[in-house]
């Protein structure tokens, strides 16, 4: 029937048929995407330890994070998204590559390890189901003293028509911090910013410390 158009699963199939199609298009332009500015400013002033980039697609902030000195862990739902970053990495240079362990995975069911990751980044990520029992899902591979940083959409109405970005279910401000017991988590930032790549709208940013128990 006309206006009722079938809504994405984003699921494996979905991820693996849209990065395929994305790298076979437009790879290029996909290898020359700079790594978020909001993870450049935070991981600038951490020392560099073990990062987990959780739904890294084709790395850009994983190929970052490694480049200054990062061991990461990157995991995403596409086989294609994690050959092109292996790719990318290997063309930098052995010791970069050295330093990621790519791994394809679900984060809702990818074994997290708990307290393990001294930085857990998660940036414009779709979640299939409760958000705050994501937030906590990966707010537990935190080690004490180690950051969380959790970037998404707030899609606005300038999002242009067709842009999957409204359909999709991203972290929040409300939601992050609700998921973050205030004895152990100190908020670092919370707060909306305006999109100055992509689809219109704003970014949810959130930066949290686990405390020293």
């Amino acid at each position: 029937m006309p206006g009722t158009e079938k809504k994405p699963t984003y699921d494996e199939a979905f991820w693996e048929q849209l990065w395929s199609k994305t790298l076979r298009e437009q790879g290029d332009k996909v290898a020359q995407r700079p790594p978020n500015a909001s993870l450049v400013s935070i991981a600038s002033s951490l020392t560099p330890g073990r990062a987990l980039d959780a739904g890294c697609g084709h790395g850009a902030e994983t190929l970052w994070l490694a480049a200054h000195g990062w061991s990461v862990t990157a995991v995403d739902f596409s086989a294609s998204a994690l050959t092109k970053g292996r790719a990318l990495a290997d063309a930098i240079g052995a010791d970069v590559a050295a330093r990621i362990d790519w791994q394809q995975g679900d984060l809702a069911t990818w074994p997290v390890p708990r307290g393990h990751f001294d930085l857990v980044l998660c940036i414009f990520v779709h979640i299939a189901g409760s958000v705050p029992d994501f937030v906590r899902r990966m707010a537990e591979a935190v080690a004490p003293n180690g950051t969380l940083l959790l970037v998404g959409y707030r899609p606005n109405d300038n999002a242009p028509t067709g842009s999957p970005v409204p359909s999709q279910t991203q972290v929040s401000l409300e939601e992050a911090r609700s998921a973050l017991e205030p004895k152990s988590w100190q908020i670092v930032m919370s707060e909306e910013r305006p999109r100055t790549h992509g689809p219109a709208g704003v970014d949810a940013i959130i930066v949290a410390r686990r405390q020293l128990t």
